[in-house]
């Protein structure tokens, strides 16, 4: 039988399409993962975790925005922009927040001006960007104790919390940042108030114990109104309902207000620097604020992280990596030095933020300021009642604090407690940092050779 070949089909160039299937599948995977780290587990909660990191950022850009003239339409632009990006890429909600040792000098000293900040923060980012890309920080990383990690982070949340509580009980010159007397029982920004404040976020969130935990025990052998009821206080957004207050009050104590605000975006410039500018800030800003971003920033973030979102993968390279691009980027134009912070990251899972979209809200919300207020957003900010700042303050603090809760040999405690000691007593986290590895290496030479025969 003859061999008969099938019959040929004419086909056209025009009919040939060629696909990249590899290509294909990698843009199908990165759209579905950006859509899974921006989705909202629960509409309030995210809007309320979103709140939970502006005790810190607003006391800070407002003080240097009124001593410093620092553009606060272009930090909040920038910074928004840093925060939509960090949801996307990490799927929690991974704060922007100001570098503090870089703000505290600032505020304290007359001469360091925008110039030494943003070298501060320049400098500061090439360092923490080399040790990352090197793959040096992931060694350190490695070989630093958890004890010593709780201890920075005990430290950090204990201070955010003694700072909290100087906010409620003195009248705050923000500008200076200075304690002034006092503050009254009575009045738009009295005790009171911030008493009920607490109370009120203490009523809704409980210790944090979650969503389901609280439904259960709010369901479970009452009356099936009340538990509505209760199950209605319960999933209120506390901070974004008391934030709303602030804002409602801010214009209360100064009616006037409305009359100081200026539309549009505030103008972009690129910083001029001498060299004597990225001298100072390199002395007075980088040296102090390097091994606070490395442990607090960057370490400590990333314990934490994996603590509260275990399912997700995290690694200090890549948080290195984005801290130092954020200020590579925007201080070169008058952005306030920004990177993570671990009091951020709980302050905000404290409030209810569980994935990127908590802090992706926060940054779309901080770019329409910047574009539409700009910097005469300064002049509102003025009147928010600090009292009320320092309770968003206080559970952020105590909810980063409660970390060290799972130090459960004596031994661990005895660490970490030194550590968090002498971070406070010496106003350094390098400080305690150091203390805290030698007492540990201590320690476990004395057992080494209590072992031996």
């Amino acid at each position: 039988m003859a061999n008969q070949n099938p019959p040929s089909i004419p086909i056209s160039n025009s009919e040939i399409t060629i696909t990249n299937p590899t290509k294909h599948f990698s843009a199908n995977m990165i759209i579905k993962k950006v859509k899974t780290n921006l989705v909202f587990h629960s509409k309030w909660g995210e809007l309320n975790g979103a709140m939970g990191d502006l005790g810190t950022y607003i006391p800070i850009v407002l003080s240097l925005t009124l001593s410093k003239n620092l553009n606060l339409g272009t930090t909040l632009i920038f910074t928004g922009v840093y925060n939509i990006l960090t949801g996307t890429i990490y799927g929690v909600p991974m704060p922007v927040q100001p570098m503090k040792s870089i703000a505290a000098e600032a505020l304290s000293d007359t001469t360091f001006g925008v110039a030494e900040i943003m070298a501060a923060g320049i400098l500061t980012s090439v360092a923490v960007f080399l040790l990352g890309a090197t793959g040096l920080m992931q060694l350190v990383y490695k070989f630093i104790p958890l004890s010593v990690v709780r201890g920075i982070q005990l430290a950090q949340g204990l201070s955010f919390a003694l700072t909290s509580v100087k906010y409620v009980r003195k009248m705050q010159d923000l500008p200076k940042s200075k304690a002034l007397g006092p503050r009254p029982w009575f009045g738009l920004d009295g005790l009171v108030l911030a008493i009920v404040c607490v109370c009120f976020i203490v009523i809704v969130n409980g210790a944090g114990d979650g969503e389901s935990e609280n439904h259960h025990r709010c369901c479970n052998g009452v009356k099936k109104r009340t538990s509505r009821v209760r199950k209605i206080v319960f999933s209120l957004p506390s901070a974004f309902i008391i934030f709303v207050l602030g804002v409602i009050l801010a214009f209360i104590k100064k009616p006037n207000v409305v009359h100081e605000i200026e539309f549009g975006p505030s103008s972009i410039e690129v910083v001029k620097f001498t060299k004597h500018a990225w001298k100072k800030g390199f002395v007075k800003g980088t040296i102090p604020q390097l091994p606070l971003t490395i442990l607090n920033s960057v370490i400590a973030v990333c314990k934490l992280s994996k603590d509260l979102f275990p399912e997700k993968d995290f690694s200090v390279t890549s948080l290195s990596v984005t801290v130092g691009l954020m200020n590579l980027v925007g201080c070169w134009f008058g952005a306030m030095p920004s990177c993570h912070g671990a009091g951020g990251l709980a302050g905000q899972y404290k409030f209810g933020g569980r994935s990127g979209g908590c802090v992706a809200l926060l940054g779309v919300a901080k770019l329409v300021l910047g574009l539409v207020l700009g910097t005469s957003l300064a002049h509102i900010l003025n009147m928010f009642p600090v009292g009320i700042l320092g309770v968003l303050l206080l559970f952020a603090g105590i909810e980063l604090a409660m970390c060290a809760r799972d130090m459960n040999s004596k031994e661990d405690s005895f660490v970490a407690l030194i550590c968090t000691a002498v971070s406070l007593v010496g106003s350094s986290a390098a400080l305690g940092f150091l203390v805290g590895m030698v007492v540990y290496l201590l320690l476990k030479l004395r057992n080494w050779t209590k072992d031996k025969p």
